[in-house]
């Protein structure tokens, strides 16, 4: 039985995010469609003192309409604010001296597209978390069809018997159309787990990175035993 999930790349993602990639045969990123302002693509949030802050990327106007095509503006040093503030919050998290090294040479660098500087981090998640699920992006696909037919194209050209959906897939998906093709959904209702944060009152549906600098290479091991239904 082989398993697809499919999702957009995003700028520091969420545990959820990371549990659909570990659950999954084949992970496809949806990097070839449009680029929505206010969405999770080019943002994220962090635990602070008085509660969670977004970190947002600055992109340049009318640099393209899809994913992989929108360029990262510089204009704001937002590079230097995200580097400050991950700095600031989390220096005193057990192990963020095994981890910051990494963020402080990604922050010093300049990436032209949003693509790239998200793919940097969620590689190196990915490869913390000792992840083997197959990457695919979209774009590699030569597929042209919108919402429930793009995830169904996808599906089909990947021999899927599973979908798993996100939860809002259930606004779109023309589930019907998946039960011709003998593709069974499996919508994720993600169980977020608890952990070891700075702060006293957990607060969940932060940036991976909350988990990585509290439990290091127990991540994993915290992941795995969440719930995805």
């Amino acid at each position: 039985m082989k398993i697809v999930s499919i999702h957009q790349p995003g700028y520091l993602p969420w545990l959820g995010f990371f549990k659909k990639i570990m659950y999954s045969d084949v992970f496809v990123f949806l990097d070839d469609v449009k680029f929505v302002k206010r969405q999770w693509h080019n943002r994220n949030q962090i635990l602070a003192n008085d509660g969670s802050i977004f970190l947002t990327v600055p992109v340049i106007k009318n640099s393209g309409e899809n994913i992989n095509e929108i360029e990262i503006s510089y204009d704001e040093k937002w590079n230097i604010n995200h580097k400050k503030t991950i700095f600031y919050n989390y220096k005193s998290s057990e192990f963020f001296e095994e981890y910051w090294n990494f963020f402080e040479d990604i922050y010093s660098k300049k990436f032209k597209n949003l693509l790239e500087l998200n793919l940097e981090f969620i590689n190196f998640f990915i490869n913390e978390l000792e992840l083997k699920t197959k990457i695919v992006f979209s774009s590699e696909l030569g597929i042209n069809e919108k919402k429930s037919e793009l995830n169904l194209e996808i599906c089909k050209s990947l021999d899927a018997d599973v979908y798993l959906s996100g939860i809002q897939g259930k606004n779109y998906l023309i589930e019907e159309d998946f039960k011709n093709n003998n593709i069974k959904i499996e919508y994720q209702n993600f169980q977020h787990p608890t952990y070891n944060q700075n702060y006293n009152q957990f607060v969940p549906n932060m940036a991976f990175i909350d988990l990585l600098f509290n439990e290091g290479k127990n991540s994993k091991k915290i992941l795995e035993n969440s719930k995805n239904f």
